[in-house]
């Protein structure tokens, strides 16, 4: 990988950095390139990784969209749909790897900040963290995902509020409305997320993809057709190697190795 804003570890953690302190902590369209090639490495199989992690490198987990360079484009229309395809493209390999995704939200998460942070399935923030979509506050639209995660984290009614009034959520009310996971101390964010995705990477994967799979299913599936899918799930993972481990670690009263029976 070309930039070591992008790598992964010994345990299995890719690190996707979203943000610098360049262009104050915006979105950093290179890097969402970079991250792009990396997921679609782990989805083709050619990277191997076990747990995500969306981190920014400056006071801002990713303050939106480099609005100066919105402002200088020849065609705002057709840069700002070149860069939402590659936005979007990005995230559909996130989805497509079925890792699990844990966000370190320090300082703002404003527009696509924000969008990123609702795509992760444990999102820890800090004390003085703050999401905003901003989007209106432009006369724009929301893109990476917004409009479609939000909804299914706070419902549509609300969804629509907070979108449309452009509100300032504090990491108290983030909390409250279920999209951050926890609250830690401002500069202890960046290590908390860091050894939750360390944790779950050496955890079960076939575990953590059936999870994710179930949950998003359930949006739209029938109580009677994901039943069938809970059941089915379950009984493929009760006979693959993760699973025969994690049964026999805790009859024998010790700590399952999952990573060592891949």
């Amino acid at each position: 990988m070309a930039s070591d804003l992008i790598r992964v570890d010994d345990n299995g953690v890719l690190t996707l950095t979203l943000s610098t302190s360049s262009a104050g902590t915006s979105l950093d369209h290179g890097l969402v390139l970079e991250a792009r090639e990396a997921l679609r490495s782990v989805a083709r199989g050619t990277l191997d990784a076990d747990a995500v992690l969306l981190r920014g490198d400056g006071k801002n987990f990713c303050a939106g969209g480099n609005v100066g360079a919105f402002a200088g484009a020849d065609d705002r229309g057709d840069y700002l749909r070149g860069l939402a395809d590659d936005l979007h493209s990005t995230i559909e390999f996130l989805f497509e790897t079925q890792l699990p995704v844990v966000a370190a939200v320090q300082g703002w998460a404003a527009g696509a900040g924000m969008s990123m942070v609702l795509h992760a399935d444990v999102a820890i923030g800090g004390a003085s963290t703050k999401l905003r979509p901003a989007y209106p506050g432009i006369g724009l639209s929301p893109d990476g995902g917004m409009s479609w995660q939000l909804p299914r984290i706070v419902g549509a009614a609300r969804a629509r509020y907070i979108i449309m009034t452009d509100q300032i959520l504090d990491a108290e009310r983030a909390l409250e409305l279920g999209i951050l996971s926890e609250i830690v101390d401002d500069d202890a964010v960046q290590q908390t997320a860091y050894e939750v995705a360390a944790k779950l990477a050496a955890g079960p994967r076939g575990s953590h993809r059936a999870i994710r799979h179930l949950v998003h299913a359930s949006a739209t599936a029938s109580l009677s057709d994901h039943l069938t899918a809970e059941a089915a799930s379950i009984s493929a993972l009760g006979a693959s190697a993760e699973g025969v481990e994690g049964v026999d670690a805790f009859l024998a009263k010790r700590a399952p190795d999952y990573r060592g029976v891949r």
